[in-house]
């Protein structure tokens, strides 16, 4: 059954080239804060690793059809989502045969795109409000086949002393997306992430990004917090795993920051 008919689906690309940043654990808590306020979402585990698939507790006895099927052409992209135990929240596992598709794929035509091919049928289904994209972190061809199927890209930056510079970094390889894949691709947002309010340093690098990037940051701050790093050994979500805790709380935040800006966006292009 088609939820929200009116809500055209939303594809974001969860990205930095940097690793260590968040990026797997923002696409987790992320989806699940999103469904936790109502939004049906897809996370597709695009990274070999499979990290985003085992912290929501999928394991690899679970993952009969992965994303490696679906780019491959061997499933469609339906037959490969799994209910997780979140009410609202879907995955596309993967597994380590991910590491081979740029190999396998060779000189395919449309090599770049069989995530966006793939991605059709969700389109068209209506089940899904959002999808999230967990890449790895580099600038493989994984990574360029998320940026060519989504709508914009959300960016998590560890508050560090490099931050900028990853991703200036990361603001390059989107202009190089746009200019050759996809014109539309936009930025959604900027999440700072591993923010420590006791160190000084964190500070710094928050105020400098917001003064190079502006309202591209969102306000929300996930801070570091032992209850964020300990939950996907459990195979949880942190809002599963303690939801009173300031990561928890954060990401709900975070969340509902995410839904007003794309509310926002809406209105702004039917005017």
């Amino acid at each position: 059954m088609a939820v929200k008919a009116n809500r055209k689906l939303r594809v974001l690309v969860v990205a930095n080239q940097k690793g260590g940043v968040g990026k797997t654990t923002t696409a987790i808590n992320l989806g699940t804060a999103l469904a936790a306020v109502g939004e049906k979402v897809l996370l597709i585990d695009s990274d070999p690793q499979g990290n985003a698939s085992t912290g929501l507790g999928i394991g690899r006895a679970l993952r009969k059809v992965t994303l490696y099927d679906v780019l491959m052409g061997e499933q469609p992209i339906l037959s490969a989502v799994v209910h997780t135990a979140l009410p609202g929240l879907d995955l596309i596992a993967a597994d380590p045969d991910l590491s081979g598709v740029e190999l396998e794929l060779g000189q395919q035509a449309r090599r770049s795109f069989k995530l966006r091919d793939a991605l059709e049928p969700v389109r068209a289904s209506g089940q899904y409000t959002y999808v999230l994209i967990d890449c790895p972190p580099s600038l493989n061809l994984l990574t360029v086949n998320a940026m060519a199927a989504s709508d914009a890209v959300l960016v998590p930056l560890q508050c560090e002393f490099f931050a900028l510079e990853g991703l200036t970094q990361l603001m390059r390889t989107v202009d190089l997306v746009r200019g050759s894949l996809n014109p539309n691709l936009e930025i959604q947002g900027v999440v700072l992430t591993m923010y420590d309010r006791r160190n000084s340093l964190s500070e710094q690098v928050a105020r400098d990004v917001r003064g190079h990037f502006g309202d591209t940051v969102y306000n929300t701050v996930i801070p570091r917090n032992v209850r964020v790093s300990e939950a996907p050994s459990y195979g949880k979500p942190v809002l599963v795993y303690d939801l009173k805790c300031s990561g928890s709380q954060a990401y709900l935040k975070l969340a509902r920051e995410v839904v007003l800006r794309e509310r926002d966006r809406r209105a702004k292009a039917a005017a």
